[in-house]
């Protein structure tokens, strides 16, 4: 066990690079934000066919437990998907005012019904179209996909 001394030392330096943002904990922010990356984000696929949504969703693993019924991958760089937090903002399907709309290419994922997790099977339709994504934070993050 360090001596209090030591101990002091330590909780002060914890404290001054919090201070700085060099150590940010982790938040709700981060891991929603985290968590839309996984799910959504996909800028080096061409998507568009079943099987890139077969192989995606079980490598993102949203074939686990049960089969997600609908995703939607986006094939665009983060900086384009992040740039969409700042355009105006709009009506989220819940309500909340912390949505913005965006052109992106996507493939949607739909479950096919007829398939169980983990093996899940499901049907492609690439596009590019209007997407809209929650934002949340300071600067503001992608965190949930709307629609």
């Amino acid at each position: 066990m360090a001596p209090p001394r030591t101990r002091a030392l330590l909780l002060l330096l914890l404290l001054t690079l919090l201070g700085l943002g060099l150590v940010q904990p982790a938040d709700g922010q981060d891991r929603m934000y985290q968590r839309f990356l996984r799910q959504h984000v996909d800028p080096e696929g061409k998507g568009g066919n079943d099987t890139y949504c077969n192989v995606m969703m079980q490598r993102r693993k949203m074939t686990t437990r049960q089969c997600k019924r609908f995703n939607t991958f986006v094939h665009e760089d983060i900086w384009n998907i992040r740039s969409i937090c700042s355009t105006t903002n709009i009506q989220c399907k819940n309500g909340k005012m912390n949505c913005h709309e965006g052109v992106v290419k996507v493939t949607d994922c739909r479950e096919t019904g007829s398939s169980r997790a983990p093996n899940c099977r499901y049907r492609a339709s690439a596009s590019t179209r209007h997407v809209v994504i929650a934002c949340e934070g300071d600067p503001e993050l992608p965190v949930h996909f709307d629609r």
